[in-house]
């Protein structure tokens, strides 16, 4: 008898990979937050990694590697969509192609930074989490939440800023993006923890489920150990 996909595992892993798409598309802008600039994406992005948290927290690190991977493969997808969108010719009479390009053709730069940021960071906040959770035998869900988040919101926002705006923004704007999105993704964490709190024990109880990573390889490209 084959195994049977949960219905709220499915959710969760559409909704990551639905953040992920979005804050790449947001990214394209460059927006003010009080003194410091950061990219757009710094709206929607910490939803993946609370996200990430949900599913390593009940499902479990091999669970969270196989969603990991699947944005990555979402995120792909869409960016060699947006490219042929970009390259067919536009009808006569439609007037966005600057536009359209200027939104959705991010550099070849911008998209590798983004995919090893995102690769770097996922699997970070999911090991961090992973490994918190043995240590603590399950006790302090909050601060391995806020501590994997510091780990990999940090990482995923060090590896972009500076792979994807080196050499074209002065040193002291990169380093006050990196640290202006780390805050902000942690902050948001921080603030929407209660929820967060809530929906696990909710997602727990419904799946009867609360996994504790005791015998798997921690290995990202382990896709076969789910």
């Amino acid at each position: 008898m084959k195994n049977k996909v949960s219905v709220l595992f499915l959710l969760a892993g559409v909704l990551f990979a639905a953040c992920l798409l979005i804050s790449n598309i947001l990214a394209s802008k460059i927006i003010m937050i009080g003194p410091w600039s950061a990219p757009a994406g710094v709206l929607v992005f910490p939803l993946a990694y609370i996200i990430n948290d949900l599913i390593v927290e009940v499902w479990g690190y091999a669970k969270a590697r196989l969603i990991i991977w699947m944005g990555f493969g979402v995120n792909v997808l869409a960016a060699v969509f947006f490219m042929l969108g970009i390259w067919l010719p536009a009808a006569p009479f439609y007037e966005g192609q600057e536009a359209f390009q200027m939104i959705l053709g991010s550099s070849v730069r911008i998209v590798f930074a983004s995919l090893a940021a995102y690769l770097a960071g996922s699997f970070l906040n999911a090991y961090v989490m992973s490994k918190f959770k043995l240590l603590t035998k399950g006790k302090g869900f909050s601060l391995r939440a806020i501590v994997s988040t510091i780990a990999g919101e940090g990482a995923d926002s060090m590896i972009f800023i500076t792979a994807a705006f080196a050499g074209i923004f002065p040193l002291p704007v990169i380093l006050g993006m990196i640290v202006t999105q780390a805050l902000l993704k942690t902050g948001y964490e921080i603030i929407i923890l209660p929820l967060t709190i809530l929906v696990v024990k909710k997602v727990k109880v419904i799946e009867g489920v609360d996994t504790f990573d005791a015998e798997i390889s921690y290995n990202p490209f382990r896709l076969k150990q789910i």
